[in-house]
């Protein structure tokens, strides 16, 4: 069983998902902010590798990209920091990556499956990779080397493309709240319905909320009806200014989860 498959089973609500991007604010922090995160209670860790195009995230997460890749931040950097973490012992939760496939692809998709694997990462996030390509070519590679992939949904995808992507999916389907970038406001009067919806047709995998969520009460809204949510863009700006990466991260969780 795989380590967000375990998470899932021992913590069935109110999991909370925290994005941070490899080598922001500084080159080296992506271990600190790791560090911080599991001890101050983030029960997964998802980690977005920088892209000079990144289409799903809005201007705070594109800012902090494009400070990482200006750090030197690549994609081998970032498996240098994990295997430290990883042969240290001292990775507590589990780790996804979130990407795009073009660095991926130019890394090679096959070698990308084979060394983030070695490296303790436990699953996968390409928004996007398209569903007949996974289907037909990267999924078996995907699940060769035992990553978790998740597919992203939104409230304007069908049932059955709904269905479709959660018996594609392994580790946790991703909600988006709404159809647009990372870091909007959400009323969430008006996402309860879709995640309703969601909960209506017994899907397979557990599902988290992301986009939009930035304090208890929008954490609270979304796990009412899911799982558990991601939050990222709020998380990024608590980095913005930090002069000691725990002590902020410890703040600003403290705000979600008491």
């Amino acid at each position: 069983m795989s380590s967000i498959k375990e998470l899932f089973q021992h913590k069935k609500n109110n999991v909370l998902n925290v994005y941070c991007t490899a080598g922001y604010p500084k080159l080296e922090s992506t271990l600190e902010v790791i560090k911080a995160l599991q001890q101050n209670g983030a029960d997964l860790v998802e980690i977005g590798m920088p892209y000079s195009d990144p289409l799903a995230d809005g201007p705070v997460i594109q800012a902090s990209s494009t400070i990482a890749l200006a750090n030197g931040m690549t994609i081998h950097k970032l498996f240098e920091q994990l295997k430290t973490l990883h042969d240290a012992g001292q990775k507590k939760v589990p780790i996804v990556l979130m990407g795009y496939m073009n660095p991926v692809l130019q890394y090679g998709f096959e070698k990308f499956c084979k060394d983030a694997a070695a490296v303790g990462v436990d699953g996968l996030i390409l928004p996007d990779l398209p569903e007949y390509e996974f289907e037909t070519e990267y999924g078996p590679i995907i699940k060769k080397y035992g990553l978790d992939f998740i597919f992203l949904v939104t409230p304007e995808t069908s049932e059955q493309r709904v269905k479709k992507l959660d018996a594609l999916s392994s580790g946790f389907l991703y909600a988006v709240s709404s159809s647009s970038t990372t870091g909007k406001d959400k009323n969430f009067t008006s996402v309860q319905h879709y995640l309703e919806k969601l909960q209506s047709y017994k899907l397979q995998n557990p599902v988290l909320v992301g986009f939009g969520i930035k304090d208890k009460a929008s954490f609270t809204d979304a796990c009412e009806f899911s799982n558990g949510a991601i939050i990222g863009t709020a998380y990024i700006k608590a980095l913005e200014n930090s002069i000691d990466i725990n002590s902020s991260t410890q703040a600003f969780l403290k705000t979600i989860t008491l």
